[in-house]
């Protein structure tokens, strides 16, 4: 007889009983719980039972397996009912065979009370009045308790030594805790009967990539490891800085100059041991295709308008659906792709990618941390409603949202004809050779390269460079260039790298093809 197991049809007692005799065993204990006619003051009919048998198996056979060792018992199974049950049908069964009655009283009970806490089981009550309603079937979640269950009887047969009764003793109360559970219990979501079994199979079934690991990614990936979901993809190639934490509670202070990826695929691996977490170094165009191809969903969770749209486009070209989200200070805007027939993805609203640095990152611009962390939990949202086909998904429009107002609203979004949505499709990604990874100036001053400094002339007085650079800030290069040679090689320089993009890609465009922006910017060079 397995020590946990599943039946849909009525519950065999003499059977389970005979499985657990052992010549050694002087006492036996049995819990049977039977469907009762009421509950809450509601008058019922009859009950369904369903379970998410895959993570309930193994469940119920860590409590069982918890009990032999924790009671020092001989023998213990449970037997749980599934499918529609009549009034006074048996819904569990219960049973436990040990030397001692003591123990088979106390395991038992811990038994059943484990299973009701942990193992991921609901019902389906119907009602006199012709309602119906799903109720978790978590009972007794506290130990402690002295009451009696309704509609359940517990039987003992035993013996006892010298003539003398078993009494139990102290150390096998009812009050014992126990330590964490290993396995995640999804009951508070297979509750919702939008959710149910075949949703939570459906999560442990799905495939996600997560592009980023950020102030957007860390809410996205805590939440969909929480959820359930059973492969999770990180592509991230960023060391974790300190000034990432105030908005990336996923790492902590002593991680801080280590892989984001391998840090945040630990963290969801002791979050939830179930998760499948595979990292991926960098998404670029060569490998953007084949990396979407692996998943059901892409969910883009970068700070970077490349980034964006490269995942746009693969999102097209692979027929994949891709949820957006980006964020400005206190706004940010949420946007899903759907590859069907009128599905608008980002090139319909923004023919010419933006570019990055014209409108600031987090790095440049500054933020909140709560605020990416508002838009990364829509995302996640938004992706379970997407894999669950739950009601109100986003459908062409993006939702704009202000965080200082708590204003928010949604525009119309269309595919736009001229926008080509087919496989055919190229990847437009920028230059690779944009930028350059240096630690220190010396070497660009060496290999030729002139320095110009975009940053605003506090930022340089606050934190200047040793080396000697042409100070212009960025709106002074964008509006005229004419003062540069274009056979001259530049280097770019900024805070962090944004804006030296933006500078070196606007001077790419004017004819200046060595024209460089330092990646990371005057921050990457202290790191």
């Amino acid at each position: 007889m397995k020590p946990f197991s599943f039946s849909n049809t009525a519950l065999t007692v003499d059977r389970y009983r005979e499985a657990l005799a052992d010549p050694a065993a002087g006492g036996y204990a049995s819990f049977e719980g039977w469907v009762r006619n009421h509950n809450e003051g509601l008058a019922v009919t009859r009950l369904e039972y369903e379970a998410f048998e895959a993570l309930a198996n193994k469940e119920g056979e860590r409590i069982v397996a918890e009990a032999i060792r924790r009671f020092g018992v001989i023998n213990a199974a449970c037997v749980h009912r599934v499918g529609s049950l009549e009034i006074g049908d048996m819904a569990v069964w219960v049973g436990v065979s040990s030397r001692h009655r003591a123990e088979a009283f106390a395991a038992c009970r811990f038994i059943i009370d484990e299973v009701k806490h942990r193992v991921p089981i609901w019902k389906k009550e119907h009602y006199v009045n012709g309602d119906s309603g799903w109720v978790n079937c978590e009972r007794c979640a506290d130990h402690a308790h002295e009451h009696e269950h309704e509609g359940s009887r517990l039987e003992a047969r035993g013996s006892s030594q010298n003539g003398k009764e078993d009494t139990a003793p102290s150390s096998l109360a009812h009050a014992s805790r126990l330590k964490p559970h290993a396995s995640p219990d999804y009951s508070r979501q297979i509750t919702l009967r939008e959710v149910g079994a075949a949703g939570q199979e459906k999560l442990r079934a799905a495939r996600v990539l997560v592009i980023g690991a950020g102030g957007l990614g860390v809410p996205v990936l805590n939440y969909l490891a929480g959820a359930g979901i059973g492969t999770i993809g990180i592509a991230e190639s960023d060391m974790l800085a300190a000034s990432n934490l105030h908005r990336q509670p996923l790492y902590a202070i002593d991680d801080v100059g280590l892989p984001k990826a391998q840090l945040a695929a630990r963290r969801l691996n002791e979050l939830n041991p179930d998760v499948h977490v595979h990292t991926h170094e960098r998404i670029g165009a060569n490998n953007a295709v084949a990396l979407l191809s692996n998943y059901d969903l892409v969910i883009e969770c970068s700070d970077n308008f490349a980034t964006k749209f490269l995942v746009n486009d693969a999102a097209v070209k692979t027929s994949k659906p891709a949820i957006f989200a980006s964020v400005y200070q206190y706004e940010g805007q949420l946007q899903v792709y759907r590859p069907d027939a009128d599905g608008a993805c980002l090139r319909c609203l923004w023919p010419d990618a933006t570019r990055d640095g014209i409108v600031g990152n987090c790095a440049e611009a500054g933020v909140l941390g709560p605020v990416p962390g508002v838009l990364g939990t829509l995302q996640a949202l938004e992706a379970l409603k997407l894999l669950l086909n739950l009601p109100g998904q986003l459908r062409n429009e993006m939702l704009l949202i202000d965080l200082l107002t708590l204003e928010q609203r949604k525009l119309k979004t269309s595919r736009r004809s001229a926008c080509v949505h087919d496989a055919s499709r190229s990847i437009e990604v920028p230059p690779a050779d944009l930028e350059v990874a240096l630690h220190e100036l010396t070497p660009a001053t060496v290999n030729g390269y002139s320095l110009i400094d975009v940053r605003e002339l506090r930022e340089v007085r606050d934190a200047p460079i040793p080396q000697a650079a042409q100070h212009i800030p960025l709106a002074v290069l964008l509006a005229d260039s004419s003062a540069l040679d274009p056979e001259e090689k530049y280097l770019l320089i900024c805070a962090r790298g944004a804006r030296s993009k933006a500078a070196a890609e606007h001077l790419r465009a004017q004819g200046f093809a060595r024209a460089y922006s330092l990646r990371g910017g005057v921050e990457g060079l202290s790191r």
